[in-house]
């Protein structure tokens, strides 16, 4: 398979969103309140060649996203985006020779705006999520936890994703994407209360394909949460799971907005323990890890 990380122009937030500073509502205030800006970083969707179809994980950024809701404290205080129209995925993706009825699946780690913003590119495919992130995204608690709905197109209607009791390596839930099994969602809570990411198992190693699981892989490493997560316990069990996983198997790990994440998927750099917290204190089940692709049923 062929995978394809398409960078959808640049954002730019604040260091304490990167990485938390302090613990419960002062974390979370930190990204508005704090005057220190990161680095522009990029916005990463990502593009799966796969025998079934192009399958798509996440949709970016949008030129409407250089406009933002004045209303709200965060848009205006603490984010800014760098996009050109002939840098959405859908013109990226004719660049590569894949046309909108190529793609078959886009798969939404969570309906953030530089996740879903490029959905206007898709009316042909089937769009699936997480089923309570869908239900977030609804009304005035919608609007201010920063989901725009209003800027969907008028054909988007989200399938939620069937979650099945079987795990996958530390995650004890998992719903294939693809009818063979190799492209594999897995709930990772954290940065949305139903943040998912996928993982591509391309021969003995797999693909992380994090969203915003992490914004770095180094702050996965150490234990970072970020600076916008709900649940600080709920975001550091699922960086405990990504590093119980690549302790068990060679993986590369890329995050939406890491400016490695190109690179890293160009020399399929996988992580290592080396500087990290290591792999925990669990282990996965050696009789049946790792799966093989026709070892998950597919919920198609």
């Amino acid at each position: 398979m062929r995978i394809h990380a398409i960078q959808t122009g640049r954002v730019r937030i604040k260091q304490a969103q990167i990485e938390g500073r302090g613990h419960g509502l002062l974390r979370q205030l930190q990204p508005i309140l704090s005057a220190d800006w990161a680095e522009w970083t990029p916005v990463y969707a990502f593009a799966i060649e796969h025998p079934e179809g192009v399958i798509v994980v996440d949709t970016g950024a949008g030129a409407h996203l250089k406009s933002l809701p004045r209303w709200h404290p965060y848009f205006q205080l603490s984010v800014r985006f760098e996009i050109e129209p002939e840098q959405e995925i859908g013109p990226q993706l004719q660049g590569l020779g894949i046309g909108a009825h190529d793609v078959k699946i886009v798969v939404l780690t969570h309906f953030h705006i530089d996740h879903d913003g490029g959905l206007a590119h898709f009316p042909w495919s089937r769009v699936l999520a997480d089923r309570n992130e869908i239900a977030c995204t609804a009304g005035i608690a919608g609007a201010i936890k920063g989901y725009l709905p209003k800027r969907w197109p008028t054909w988007f209607d989200p399938e939620p994703i069937v979650w099945q009791p079987d795990s996958y390596g530390p995650f004890t839930r998992s719903a294939p994407i693809a009818k063979a099994g190799d492209v594999v969602a897995v709930p990772t809570p954290g940065h949305t209360p139903n943040h998912l990411s996928v993982i591509v198992r391309d021969g003995d190693e797999l693909i992380f394909l994090a969203g915003d699981a992490s914004y770095l892989e180094s702050t996965m490493q150490r234990d970072v949460v970020d600076g916008v997560s709900p649940d600080e316990a709920q975001a550091r069990a699922t960086l405990a799971n990504i590093r119980k996983l690549y302790a068990q198997i060679r993986t590369v790990y890329l995050p939406a907005h890491d400016p490695q994440t190109a690179q890293r998927l160009r020399e399929r750099r996988g992580v290592t323990t080396s500087g990290s917290r290591g792999p925990d204190s669990q282990t996965c089940n050696a009789a049946s890890w790792p799966p093989s692709a026709t070892s998950v049923a597919p919920v198609m």
